[in-house]
């Protein structure tokens, strides 16, 4: 593969590339599904191919096979420099890289048991005790929908360009997703919930996802019998990591990818109520900072190098309530006089690579959870989310709760039922006042791209506080 992928390169310099990279990408790994207790087919993922991409009179193209001989590579090449060729006429701006990416490199996650080696049997047999968990467990509702499905997956890439780069990368991934939905005579509910991170199948004895599921069915059900409503009136409020993780991931990650900035994702995915120009816009109050960083240990989102051969680094995009800075790929970088900050990723061998998150978290402040809840008179602490929604502009925005409580003289008392923070997003971080030294992380799959690529990612934070939030929603 590696010679393959040096090939890819060298036979796009000698069609006249100004620059060429290659990568191969192998996607390995075993999904399986429970569906109300009955087990779907189990889905084998065996994909993997070279793509390259060549920049050709100031445009870029892209192409990939999966046919592993020279012959199918080099077809794969001219196919990318002739649509680099033919797209350098609707470029308005000569595209161009910045800085230079000439590392040789070789990084692995290393489980202390690789995936391969938990068997079919060994895994779906944890399906099935968190099937038995949640249904034999006496219940003040009936849950009349349950779905859980177990990935597991190793990537592997090789990252070889034109300007010396020669990276080799592995990392295996583990992912539990949830859905639970009961009824009873109060109503319905639903929970959806999931956990993921870098590493083997010691990871998935560290979640002890049977009884973590059934807590969450047992809260569901307290809620739907115990919930009130709602305040009406101003209201401070307590968020979860939970909620905080959501709450960095759509409404500051998303918003200050670059190439969301610049217009590219405007017919895909959405735009960015930033402009290029706003580094040190104040976006909220001096308890806020964001970021965003792909090298946290074990974490569902990580990685050494991006898919552009730029070593990974911590990326902080909002300093004590201030725009400090965007996700670039090398294109983004060079478009905006700065240097990439190794937000390009792939999920596929076919799929081009393009800026994205990693791990976004809100950091933690110096406030206990207790002291967060002490000066808070009258409010909602919402712990977990049902739902969200965010505009494409990622500017007006909406949470509403799940796993929530009412807040009386600084001490938590009685559920509330789906109450509603419908805020935008200045509005939003200008109210924090306060951040816990909590910290929490869950993972998620980030959508974005057209082919669409959903990309393993973590969101998290600490616990913290707003004033002055008048909740929204239905009575």
């Amino acid at each position: 593969m590696e010679d393959l992928v040096k090939y890819a390169v060298s036979t796009a310099t000698s069609l006249g590339a100004q620059y060429a990279e290659a990568r191969f990408q192998r996607n390995e790994g075993l999904r399986l599904v429970f569906k109300n207790g009955i087990p779907d087919p189990a889905g084998f993922v065996k994909k993997s191919g070279i793509a390259t991409r060549v920049l050709a009179n100031g445009a870029l193209g892209f192409a990939c096979t999966n046919t592993m001989t020279r012959e199918s590579v080099r077809s794969s090449v001219e196919s990318a420099y002739r649509t680099a060729k033919m797209s350098a006429r609707l470029v308005k701006s000569p595209i161009k890289m910045a800085g230079i990416s000439n590392t040789t490199a070789n990084w692995a996650v290393k489980p202390q048991i690789p995936l391969e080696d938990a068997s079919v049997e060994e895994q779906m047999e944890v399906l099935k005790e968190t099937e038995k968990a949640v249904t034999s467990a006496p219940l003040n509702m009936k849950l009349v929908a349950r779905f859980f499905d177990l990935m597991g997956e190793t990537e592997e890439k090789i990252f070889v360009n034109s300007e010396g780069a020669m990276i080799h990368g592995t990392v295996p991934r583990l992912r539990f997703f949830t859905l639970l939905t009961g009824v009873s005579d109060k109503g319905s509910i639903q929970r959806w919930y999931t956990k993921g991170q870098s590493g083997g199948w010691e990871v998935m004895k560290q979640w002890n996802v049977a009884e973590a599921t059934l807590d969450e069915a047992k809260m569901m059900s307290e809620i739907l019998e115990k919930a009130e409503k709602p305040p009406r009136d101003e209201v401070d409020m307590v968020l979860g990591s939970e909620i905080v993780g959501i709450i960095c991931h759509e409404s500051c990650g998303h918003p200050q990818e670059a190439d969301r900035i610049l217009g590219r994702e405007a017919a895909q995915a959405g735009e960015s109520y930033l402009k290029p120009n706003m580094i040190g816009f104040k976006v909220g109050s001096e308890h806020v900072t964001v970021v965003d960083d792909p090298t946290l240990p074990n974490s569902y989102g990580y990685y050494d190098y991006d898919d552009e051969g730029v070593k990974a680094r911590r990326r902080v995009l909002i300093d004590h309530g201030k725009i400090a800075g965007f996700l670039h790929n090398r294109e983004t970088a060079a478009e905006l006089n700065t240097d990439s900050n190794a937000s390009s990723r792939s999920v596929g061998f076919d799929r081009e690579p393009i800026v994205r998150m990693a791990n976004t978290y809100m950091e933690p402040g110096d406030h206990s959870f207790e002291e967060l809840l002490e000066d808070v008179h009258h409010g909602v602490f919402m712990k977990t989310f049902m739902e969200w929604n965010i505009d494409d502009k990622r500017y007006n925005e909406r949470y509403v709760g799940h796993e929530a409580y009412l807040i009386e003289n600084g001490e938590v008392k009685n559920f509330v039922r789906n109450p509603t923070l419908e805020i935008t997003t200045p509005g939003l971080y200008g109210s924090v006042d306060a951040a816990g030294k909590d910290m929490m992380f869950d993972a998620g799959t980030c959508g974005k791209g057209d082919p669409s690529q959903g990309a393993p990612v973590y969101e998290g934070g600490p616990s913290i506080r707003l004033r002055k939030i008048r909740l929204g929603g239905a009575a």
